[in-house]
């Protein structure tokens, strides 16, 4: 995990200004968002059969793809209540498409591709007690590792994990099958733009705390009583600058041996358990 951050504008009471300098980065490059997001999904597909589903649970789909040389209204409805639940929906050629559903399927030029789970709404993630832990994950691309972090966060008591809409896996079936059935049990929420979360996150005066090897304040230092938004990056370049800019401040697990770097879902774990064993001492 590589990524600095300062934090920008005037500092909200009880905590110092935290000054790191930014190393740059190299340019983000994404796996086939396509591969990324159909891979372990469950596929419908056929006109009716994608307005069925768009219609009785529309939280359960993760995208809808079409035919790129399909024009007129004949899908009006879809791309309506696409809208406004919220879901991509992306132009493909008939090989992309087909990839999915196979040649002889009669898809009619449309499929939706399905999560293992289904989503929260973002409302849903926060709790009322005003001690709100969530995680955000920048970007994490690898279904194993975000399955491991779902297992770690719902043992450790998270509030909920957010995830981006774009540039991350979602809720497959390997995800699923990696979380061993915490999928059920913890709230998982999309959002457009990670950015616009967390300057929501500071109007509900939550802390956000972004995790890396070059933050200077050591994870036990942090004050994990408060309500804190732990935000991890993604498993090669980390957070986003901006997201890293954007956070109130950035820690780091020390590291004893000559690897200088956690897994993702490693470092969730390390970080999720101080968090709450420094609340369970403040309950003493």
């Amino acid at each position: 995990m590589r990524y600095g951050a300062k934090r920008k504008g005037p500092q909200r009471p009880g905590y110092p200004s935290s000054k790191i300098d930014i190393k740059k980065q190299g340019r983000y490059r994404s796996p086939d968002r396509l591969e990324m997001a159909s891979g372990g999904k469950n596929l419908v597909y056929g006109h009716l059969p994608v307005l069925e589903v768009l219609r009785a649970n529309p939280r359960r789909i993760e995208k809808i793809i079409v035919l790129d040389n399909i024009r007129g209204t004949r899908f009006d409805e879809v791309y309506s209540l696409a809208r406004e639940n919220g879901i991509l929906t992306e132009r493909v050629s008939k090989e992309r498409l087909e990839s999915f559903t196979g040649s002889a399927a009669n898809h009619q030029g449309i499929a939706a591709l399905t999560a293992a789970a289904e989503y929260a709404q973002l409302e849903e993630i926060f709790c009322t007690t005003g001690r709100d832990l969530i995680v955000v994950l920048d970007s994490v691309e690898d279904p194993r590792n975000f399955g491991a972090i779902l297992r770690t966060a719902e043992c450790a008591g998270v509030d909920g994990v957010i995830i981006p809409e774009r540039r991350a896996v979602g809720l497959t079936d390997t995800v699923a099958k990696s979380a061993a059935g915490a999928t059920e049990h913890i709230k998982v929420a999309k959002v457009t733009n990670l950015n616009r979360l967390i300057e929501d996150l500071k109007k509900r005066n939550i802390w956000v705390v972004g995790a890396s090897d070059e933050g200077k304040l050591d994870y036990t230092a942090w004050d994990w009583t408060q309500p804190t938004a732990l935000v991890l990056g993604s498993e090669g370049s980390g957070l986003h600058r901006l997201v890293a800019e954007n956070c109130d401040e950035l820690v780091n697990i020390p590291m004893y041996g000559r690897i200088n770097s956690l897994n993702v879902s490693v470092a969730a774990g390390v970080i999720l358990f101080e968090a709450r064993r420094q609340r369970g001492l403040k309950r003493e």
